[in-house]
């Protein structure tokens, strides 16, 4: 990680830049390379590696698979989400909670849209998610996980700290990450309603539900994002009701 001299940007990047990966129970749109997609311009922004906007069919998802050295947080839209992990964790993730897992040294988990095995009836919903991964301040920690549910009025009262290991969000951060340099905040945003972003020397803004008018940009649809360099401070303000994923960082990957 560092903080080399930048040059104030803003980034537009619209949903149909995306990469796509679709295996018929999967459709996953990514922000940045990931899986078989390559592309030597386009592998993170600051510390955010990964934003994958994820629909998984009933019934199905992803299978056992290992993650090492990444914190990784989950944030549910539309459904719910399975998480069993190698270390004994599990349970179910639905809108509203905020979920992390430090991979670390090593971990197992496997993430599905079958609520029904731990509690209730069968369902034919998919799962709508977005799926961030954020490089952690030291590689080979322990394996961890944590999760905490945010009061709905607090997500339509504006920008939320929905995940941080930055010392100023000790006291307001749902979920703690092993990254002292970022945070994750999130809202959902009435029409008209406005929020102001941090500034930061990177942000990325992801509208994954909605619209929203970004100032000095325009219209957002949903799946657009803003890469931010060395800015912030801009207001954005709901075109109907929207939801908003920012991520604040005061450093950026060496890769």
């Amino acid at each position: 990680m560092t903080t080399p001299a930048i040059t104030p940007e803003v980034d537009v990047r619209h949903a149909d830049s995306r990469f796509v990966t679709d295996f018929g129970w999967l459709d996953s749109k990514h922000s940045f390379a990931f899986g078989h997609h390559r592309s030597r311009t386009n592998t993170h922004h600051g510390l955010l590696l990964v934003n994958n906007d994820d629909r998984v069919a009933p019934g199905t998802g992803f299978d056992t698979h290992p993650h090492r050295d990444m914190e990784i947080v989950t944030w549910v839209l539309d459904g719910s989400l399975v998480h069993q992990d190698s270390m004994g964790n599990n349970g179910i993730i639905y809108p509203g909670l905020a979920q992390r897992m430090s991979a670390g040294t090593g971990i197992l988990h496997s993430e599905k849209n079958d609520s029904w095995n731990l509690a209730g009836e069968v369902h034919e919903t998919p799962v709508h998610f977005v799926q961030m991964w954020v490089l952690p301040d030291e590689q080979g920690i322990t394996p961890g996980y944590e999760q905490r549910e945010i009061e709905p009025e607090r997500l339509a009262g504006g920008l939320v700290t929905v995940a941080s290991g930055m010392p100023d969000h000790a006291e307001d951060a749902a979920i703690r990450i092993a990254n002292r340099h970022a945070a994750l905040h999130a809202a959902r945003l009435a029409p008209g309603q406005e929020v102001t972003l941090p500034e930061a020397p990177y942000v990325h803004v992801f509208v994954p539900r909605g619209a929203v008018t970004f100032e000095e940009v325009g219209e957002l649809a949903e799946g657009d994002s803003v890469r931010l360099t060395d800015s912030g401070g801009q207001r954005l303000a709901g075109v109907g009701a929207a939801e908003i994923l920012v991520w604040e960082m005061h450093a950026t990957a060496t890769a």
